[in-house]
């Protein structure tokens, strides 16, 4: 019996090879990483901010753009000269304030004659005298967990010189200004220690 020509409407099935499913599963793979991937950056470096107010001048500039890791105090804990990134008492319809810590748990602070003395040794002479010394006015103990902040425009702003502030506690603070955006120069760069 002869063939015929013609159309024919017969689904042939064709077979997956071994090489094809794993081009598939690495190619699923590699979604699934580099989502994460991204996820992870943006959750730990990509949170952003700007500066309100003129108590981080000279550092920092009012509506200057800050980058925040949240990364960074889950792994150590805040160091003397980090700026930290936190909302007072932990109040979420509040902005951001962007502070300098200036003392550890444990430590005693003080102001007298307009000077910061840490544990009774004067800090630097690099900033201006205090007018105010608010609730560090007589020596204050810092508590577990809890961290002195000041602006380093001391006399422009609050910080834990305020009653309402007060020393900051660990659990509030969001992480540590890492990288700064220009509102004026376009300047951008990493923030250190002072």
């Amino acid at each position: 019996m002869a063939r015929r020509s013609g159309l024919s409407f017969a689904k042939k099935r064709r077979k997956l090879s071994g090489d094809t499913v794993r081009d598939v599963f690495n190619y699923i793979l590699g979604i699934i990483f580099a989502a994460g991937l991204g996820l992870f950056l943006v959750y730990n470096w990509g949170i952003r901010t700007s500066v309100i107010g003129v108590s981080m001048e000279n550092t920092l500039y009012n509506g200057q753009t800050i980058f925040i890791s949240k990364l960074s105090y889950l792994v150590m804990k805040p160091k003397v000269g980090d700026i930290i990134v936190f909302k007072p008492n932990g109040n979420e319809n509040t902005h951001y304030y962007v502070k300098r810590v200036v003392a550890l748990p444990g430590d005693t602070v003080e102001f007298r004659d307009g000077r910061l003395y840490v544990n009774g040794i004067m800090e630097d002479e690099k900033h201006d005298k205090t007018a105010d010394p608010g609730i560090a006015e007589t020596p204050l103990v810092l508590g577990v967990d809890e961290y002195f902040v000041l602006g380093d425009n001391r006399n422009n702003g609050e910080d834990s010189r305020s009653g309402n502030i007060g020393p900051v506690k660990r659990e509030i603070i969001a992480g540590r200004a890492w990288f700064k955006l220009s509102c004026k120069d376009s300047y951008f760069g990493f923030i250190g220690r002072d």
